[in-house]
């Protein structure tokens, strides 16, 4: 399911689609597998050397709030869920979730892999659901987001995860606006989605374009920009977000989606907050900035690569990266902002550019190959967030509700 966007031209879509017309409708969706051992298939753990982190953390003692559709019962999120809040117009409960978009975010980022379901990043961490069905119109959506993001804030959350956002401009959301800022100055980490309309209209979704609040962006399994993941200045950091296995029915999809990226992101941070416990917001989010595999040309923070893509292995297994100062957000004070030597865009090879020519034609034509990141150890992994869509593999006819925006790819941690 794509990232869930709300407010000015928020757009949903259902469809009731057989799997070649699914594909279509639903877009970014990859073919579905039998229902099986889910964890088994999700290949950029191994690539992100989960196992090994998992022996120095696996996300004990963090919070992280999932402001989305709810999130239900499932086997590999038994005793992972908070009671949470449903801040919704017609609230049916935080544990209810209609459309499946808030539960599988939650898994991929702490479930246990139960019962063959969905093995989340950080398994160990507590979800704090907080639902926010959104409603078309820009001001009651933005009374929502603001009330889920203080909710979170207020009931513990270190990580807050939003995947799903508005295009509406920013002066139309002034009640988020006042949230993020509430929940950054009481020390929470607010990760949120960019958007999966990277080769469409590429507009700057929020919250992920407020000051303050990592814009995580979607790469693929090579380590490359994804063309269909926004791009700009919003783009604080990306994870992988392409081929992701979730859960969809009784059957397994592959998705992709800034959304999933968005996951990924949070999860690794409450990995790094659980080693460090006594880091604040801004200081995990400096050594995940310092960590990240860096984009390999052009200016840093790229308009496709942000800081470069997560890598919690650098910190937990290396060792890597300063938590600084407690009080400076690292995002705000842009630090580790460079720009390349006058010879670098001359001499940097077509197709290896972290970051594609600057004008707005070819930035809306972007190949995926335009935006790769570094990663010294040989190895790139990238991660999908839940937010474009998903196919059903068995010739089952299945209906789905698409109101999301955020998907996301990222190379390797």
């Amino acid at each position: 399911m794509p990232f869930q966007k709300y407010g000015a031209r928020r757009r949903s879509l259902s469809a009731l689609a057989t799997l070649g017309a699914g594909l279509m409708a639903v877009g970014g969706i990859a073919p579905a597998a039998a229902a099986q051992d889910i964890s088994s298939q999700q290949w950029y753990l191994k690539d992100m050397q989960a196992d090994d982190m998992w022996k120095v953390s696996k996300g004990k003692g963090v919070t992280v709030a999932v402001i989305d559709t709810g999130v239900k019962a499932l086997p590999e999120l038994q005793g992972q869920v908070l009671e949470g809040a449903d801040m919704s117009h017609n609230p049916t409960g935080a544990h209810k979730d209609a459309d499946g978009h808030g539960t599988n975010i939650a898994a991929l980022i702490a479930g246990t892999g139960a019962g063959g379901g969905i093995q989340g990043l950080a398994p160990e961490a507590k979800i704090l659901p907080v639902k926010d069905v959104l409603d078309a119109r820009v001001d009651s959506a933005d009374g929502n987001v603001g009330r889920a993001i203080r909710y979170a804030a207020d009931h513990g959350a270190q990580v807050i995860n939003v995947s799903q956002g508005s295009d509406a401009v920013s002066s139309q959301l002034p009640r988020t606006l006042s949230a993020v800022k509430y929940a950054i100055k009481k020390g929470s980490l607010i990760f949120a989605s960019v958007g999966n309309a990277g080769d469409k209209a590429n507009e700057v979704a929020y919250p992920a374009g407020f000051p303050g609040v990592v814009g995580v962006g979607a790469i693929d399994r090579e380590g490359k920009a994804t063309k269909w993941s926004n791009s700009g200045d919003q783009v604080g950091m990306v994870a992988i977000g392409d081929e992701i296995p979730i859960r969809c029915g009784n059957n397994v999809c592959t998705s992709r989606g800034t959304s999933q990226a968005t996951a990924i992101t949070s999860a690794s941070a409450a990995l790094i907050w659980s080693k460090h416990p006594k880091w604040t917001n801004n200081q995990v989010l400096r050594v995940m900035m310092q960590t990240a595999a860096k984009p390999k040309t052009g200016d840093i923070p790229s308009s496709y690569l942000g800081y470069g893509s997560v890598r919690p292995r650098k910190v937990l297994l290396d060792g890597e990266g300063d938590p600084g100062p407690a009080n400076t957000n690292p995002l705000l004070a842009r630090e580790g902002a460079t720009k390349p030597k006058p010879s670098e865009s001359a001499s940097k090879p077509a197709g290896d550019a972290s970051q594609p020519p600057a004008s707005d034609e070819q930035a809306a034509k972007k190949p995926a190959a335009e935006a790769k990141a570094s990663d010294d150890s040989g190895n790139t992994t990238l991660w999908v967030a839940l937010g474009a869509g998903v196919v059903v593999v068995v010739g089952a006819v299945v209906a789905f509700t698409v109101v999301r925006r955020r998907g996301g790819t990222m190379a390797r941690p």
